[in-house]
C-alpha cells in the first residue's frame, strides 16, 4: 500500500502542475515544468528518480522542487495509515486470517470504505499544497470530495438489514441522529466559517475555506470535527506567532488556513476519538 501510495503521489504531483497550468488532466505526457522536455519513465520513478538525478531536471539541470518527492512520501505514509485503520475500525475482523471475507458484504464495506477514504487523502493532499502555492482552493477538488462524500455518508450510515428466520432479507434505516451527524457536523462547520467571512468580510477567512470546513464536517461527523478545528487554529495560531515574531510577516499579512485544516482533519481522522477523550478528561 506504501508503494501504491508513492505511485498515487507522482500522479497527485501531476494535478497540481496541471491545475497551476490550467492543463487537461487526461491526456498529454508528464513534462519538466521548467524546459518542457518530455519526461521519460525512469524520470518518473517516485522520490528515487528525485534521489537520482539530485533534484534537477536531467534535460535542462534546473532544479526540481522538492515538493514533488514530499508530496509522494506522505501519500505513501498517508495510503498505509488509511489501509491500517481501517482495519482497526473492522476489529471484530482478525488481521491475520481476513476472516471479514467470509461475508461478502463485510468484504464489499471495507473496499467501498478504503477507497472514499483513499480519494479522500489525494484530494486533501492536492488542496494542501494547492493553497499553500497560491492561497486558493481549487473548486476542481473540493467540490467532487463534497459530492462524493456525501454520497459516502448516506450508505455508511444506512443499515441495509439482515435475513430473518425464513431466508428474506429485511431492509432497516439505521439510527437517524448517527445517519444525520456527518451532515449536522458539516452544517454547522461551514455556518461557523462563513460567520467568520461575512463578519470580518473576508479578512479573516476566504470562501474556500467554508468549502473545507462542510467537507470536514462529513469526513469527520461530530464531535471529531471540533479535535480537527481545535488542531487548526492551534497550528494556525502558533505559525502566525513564530512568522510574526520572525518579521516575515505582520498582523496583515495574508496566511493560507487551508493548509491547517487540512492537517487537522487528518490528525483527528486518525486520533480525533482519542483527542476529544484527553480533552474532555482534562477538563472534567
Amino acid at each position: 500500500m506504501f508503494f501504491l501510495g508513492l505511485i498515487a503521489g507522482s500522479f497527485l504531483n501531476v494535478v497540481i502542475c496541471r491545475l497551476e497550468t490550467g492543463e487537461t488532466m487526461v491526456s498529454g505526457r508528464s513534462h519538466c515544468p521548467r524546459c518542457g522536455h518530455i519526461l521519460a519513465w525512469y524520470d518518473l520513478v517516485p522520490v528515487f528518480s528525485f534521489l537520482m538525478l539530485k533534484g534537477k531536471c536531467r534535460y535542462c539541470g534546473k532544479p526540481i522542487s522538492i515538493q514533488y518527492p514530499m508530496v509522494e512520501m506522505a501519500t505513501g505514509i498517508l495510503f498505509l495509515s488509511i489501509f491500517n485503520y481501517q482495519f482497526s475500525i473492522f476489529n471484530e475482523f482478525s488481521i491475520s486470517n481476513f476472516q471479514f471475507l467470509n461475508s461478502a458484504f463485510n468484504f464489499f464495506y471495507f473496499l467501498l470504505s478504503t477507497f472514499y477514504f483513499l480519494f479522500i487523502i489525494s484530494s486533501l493532499i492536492i488542496i494542501f499544497v494547492y493553497d499553500l502555492r497560491h492561497y486558493i482552493i481549487p473548486d476542481k477538488i473540493v467540490y467532487p470530495a463534497i459530492i462524493v462524500s456525501v454520497i459516502y455518508s448516506l450508505f455508511e450510515n444506512l443499515n441495509f438489514g439482515h435475513w430473518d428466520l425464513f431466508g428474506n432479507w429485511k431492509l432497516e434505516i439505521g439510527n437517524l441522529i448517527t445517519l444525520f451527524n456527518p451532515f449536522i457536523a458539516a452544517i454547522l462547520t461551514g455556518a461557523f466559517f462563513l460567520s467568520i467571512v461575512l463578519i470580518t468580510k473576508g479578512a479573516g477567512m476566504g470562501g474556500g475555506d467554508v468549502k473545507i470546513a462542510f467537507l470536514m464536517g462529513l469526513i469527520l461527523g461530530w464531535p471529531k470535527v471540533l479535535a480537527a478545528l481545535f488542531l487548526a487554529f492551534t497550528a494556525g495560531a502558533i505559525y502566525g506567532i513564530i512568522l510574526i515574531l520572525m518579521r516575515k510577516k505582520t498582523l496583515k499579512s495574508k496566511v493560507p488556513f487551508g493548509p491547517f485544516l487540512v492537517a487537522g482533519t487528518l490528525v483527528a481522522l486518525f486520533w480525533g476519538g482519542e483527542i476529544m477523550r484527553w480533552y474532555f478528561g482534562y477538563l472534567f
